[in-house]
């Protein structure tokens, strides 16, 4: 049986948006987003950030460089005695500089690519879940993939103006999103 869970993009959401963010002393986690996982965690839900990497086929930073970031990530969310359950991304872009990034996959937000594998990899079902993203691409993923979709005003808030998209919820930031997503599920989580 599969579960739900919550998807998270990583800049603009988690962490201060910085276009393509290549040193992990960069990394600065938004107020109130550390304390917002850790309650997720709390409440067994699962959190799993699903970020798109173009940096990467662009040249401006390297999968060992994305490796120490997310290293980074972990030890500033440790703080919070927050966690991630899974961090998927996606390296690839259209047009790339890198010639072994140049692939338009379906790992790419606005695919799906990154959800099916949680759902493959962990049991979570996207159709039940949760994601909140800050860009277009996040929302119409989580639209396509059938998930409840929370814009949150921090990153781009929207304003990336790639896709024409609806979202469930527009709220402040993720600590907001995750007020809405534990008052929403209060009474039917799965501890299991």
């Amino acid at each position: 049986m599969l579960n739900w869970g919550v998807f998270l993009d990583r800049d603009g959401v988690i962490v201060r948006q910085i276009d393509h963010l290549n040193r992990a002393e960069d990394l600065e986690l938004i107020p109130g987003a550390g304390e917002a996982i850790a309650r997720l965690n709390a409440a067994k839900i699962p959190v799993i950030v699903v970020t798109n990497q173009a940096g990467i086929a662009k040249g401006y930073l390297t999968i060992a460089d994305l490796e120490g970031i997310h290293a980074r990530l972990r030890s500033e969310l440790d703080k919070h005695s927050a966690h991630l359950d899974a961090l998927y991304y996606c390296p690839h872009h259209p047009r790339a500089t890198v010639i072994e990034y140049l692939k338009d996959c379906p790992c790419r937000k606005p695919g799906t690519g990154m959800l099916e594998r949680a759902r493959d990899e962990h049991g979570i079902d996207p159709a039940l879940s949760y994601l909140v993203g800050d860009s277009t691409s996040d929302i119409l993923a989580g639209e396509r993939a059938g998930c409840r979709t929370i814009l949150v005003r921090t990153g781009f808030a929207g304003k990336d103006g790639l896709y024409e998209v609806t979202p469930d919820l527009v709220v402040a930031d993720l600590a907001v999103a995750v007020d809405v997503i534990l008052a929403e599920t209060e009474g039917q989580r799965r501890t299991g």
